[in-house]
């Protein structure tokens, strides 16, 4: 099936989202400065991105027909097999996108290299257009990202592109069960992260630079590690576990693969969560009686490289 159109997809700048809270963007900068905050950053931010959104705009109108659709719009956007995905922002703005893609080709493009990463996003304003050309004439270079899923057993499921959390909604200490290769443990915890491939270098990192922090406290001279995961496998790690007369321990990470999993029955009352890619309003609500089965979903995400 030919590509017929189109869809970028973008979020708001900071400073948009702070006009849309205050009315006018006099009001925003008198809000920032007056808590010595940087406004020039916030406006800097937003000039350099709409240069690169209009770059890409006029770039891409002279090769194919297309749209602008804001993120917070993608759940009830319908994607179809026409469609090629160009996505301009931050790394969880692919994320965001991937989910509800459908498996159409994303073109992922950085806005600002001195301000994001881009782990996920391999191309900018200057060479995004080759891409979307491969695209078209059905020469891509693309990267089959797989999904992780959580599956309760009221038979509603979430899918993650780059991790789940599943844990209490609050501050407080998350109560469950945890199953994984046949040992069984109760745990109380700030709850679990599952990371895809894709997600290792995001939210799980962080967690491994306070282990390493608090570890090169008393070890000297550790070497950091990083999680490498085949496309394949996800990684769990269980937040600050405590244990005490009731509660353990010894089911603190692991790798699920397609030959195991990990399941995790609810002792929250209330409060009990499982959301997807640090958006908290993309969630399942987890409390006693559920019970969440983690894996590896059949879903796929087509990521268009260089």
């Amino acid at each position: 099936m030919s590509i017929e159109y189109a869809i970028i997809v973008k979020n708001k700048t900071r400073l948009e989202s702070l006009i849309e809270r205050f009315n006018t963007k006099a009001q925003a900068k008198f809000y920032i400065e007056s808590f010595g905050g940087n406004f020039d950053d916030y406006e800097s931010e937003h000039e350099i991105f709409q240069m690169s959104l209009i770059s890409l705009q006029t770039q891409l109108s002279s090769v194919i027909k297309n749209k602008t659709v804001e993120r917070i719009y993608l759940p009830s956007f319908l994607f179809s097999e026409k469609n090629l995905i160009i996505v301009i922002g931050q790394d969880g703005l692919v994320a965001n996108t991937a989910k509800y893609a459908k498996g159409c080709p994303i073109i992922a493009v950085n806005p600002d290299k001195n301000r994001y990463d881009g782990v996920l996003l391999p191309f900018d304003t200057s060479d995004f257009i080759l891409g979307v050309e491969n695209v078209l004439d059905d020469k891509v270079q693309s990267k089959t990202m797989r999904f992780a899923e959580a599956m309760l057993n009221d038979g509603q499921r979430l899918l993650a592109f780059n991790d789940l959390f599943i844990g209490a909604s609050s501050h407080i200490s998350a109560r469950y069960k945890i199953s994984f290769n046949q040992n069984m443990e109760e745990h109380s915890s700030s709850g679990l992260i599952v990371s895809t491939s894709a997600g290792s270098t995001g939210w799980l990192s962080s967690v491994f630079n306070m282990a390493y922090g608090v570890t090169n406290m008393f070890e000297k001279d550790l070497i950091p590690k990083r999680p490498e995961l085949k496309d394949n496998e996800l990684l769990f790690v269980v937040r600050e576990p405590f244990k005490s007369i009731r509660t353990q321990t010894g089911i603190n990470a692991g790798v699920i693969s397609n030959q195991n999993s990990l399941t995790i029955e609810s002792l929250m009352p209330s409060g009990g969560v499982i959301f997807s890619d640090g958006i908290e309003t993309d969630f399942l609500k987890f409390n006693s009686g559920s019970i969440a089965k983690i894996g590896i979903a059949p879903e796929t995400a087509k990521i268009v490289m260089k």
